[in-house]
Formats: structure tokens, C-alpha cells, sequence
């Protein structure tokens, strides 16, 4: 196996993207492997690494369907639900938390 290339932050050659990048522009990796990677420097930790992938590999991303749109629907009401007393809380519920706002504080809601 070949070492990936690797290119200073900013610095990559034109027909290489991140998978943000291919999303923004409709594409997916679409099974390619890793042609590079860029890494940014940083002052207390190693560097960040973004690895990139051929835009002319790149294959459009896939439609939505109306079923993954269902589904996708559901596992975001889902989220929205309070284990705790079963009401939709109005947002998703903060997994640190694991239940809405007046069941995990509920001393400083009769307070207020």
C-alpha cells in the first residue's frame, strides 16, 4: 500500500475535495479510496486531517426517496419525545441530558 499524499492546509491540487465538499456540490465518494489527505496545524494537539477524494470519480448523490423521507420524519419526532413523561418537548431532546428540560430540572421550573 502506498503512503497517501499529503498536502498542507489550503494547499491541495484542483480535482481533490473533502466529502463536505462533494456534498456541496451534489456528489458522493461513491467507493472510492482515499486519493490525499490535508492536515492544519494546530497549537496543543496533532493536526487536523480532512482526507480527499477525485471529483471526477465522485458519483451524484442518491435521490430521496418518499420512504427515507418517512423514516428520516419519524426518527426526528422521535427525538423529540421525552422518555420520562411521553410529551413533545417542542426540540430534540439533549442526549447529556436523556430527557427534556422540566423533567431533568424540575426544582428550578417550579420556581420560575
Amino acid at each position: 500500500m502506498a503512503a497517501l499524499p499529503v498536502y498542507p492546509w489550503r494547499m491541495a491540487p484542483d480535482g481533490l475535495a473533502t466529502r463536505r465538499q462533494l456534498r456541496a456540490k451534489g456528489l458522493r465518494p461513491g467507493g472510492q479510496d482515499v486519493a490525499a489527505q490535508i492536515e492544519r496545524p494546530r497549537r496543543r494537539r496533532g493536526p487536523l486531517v480532512a482526507y480527499l477524494y477525485r471529483i471526477d470519480a465522485a458519483k451524484p448523490v442518491r435521490p430521496m426517496t418518499p420512504a427515507k423521507s418517512a423514516a428520516l420524519a419519524k426518527a426526528n419526532q422521535a427525538r423529540r419525545i421525552c422518555p420520562e413523561c411521553g410529551r413533545d418537548a417542542g426540540y430534540v431532546i439533549p442526549r447529556s441530558l436523556g430527557r427534556c428540560v422540566p423533567c431533568a430540572y424540575p426544582d428550578e421550573q417550579r420556581a420560575a
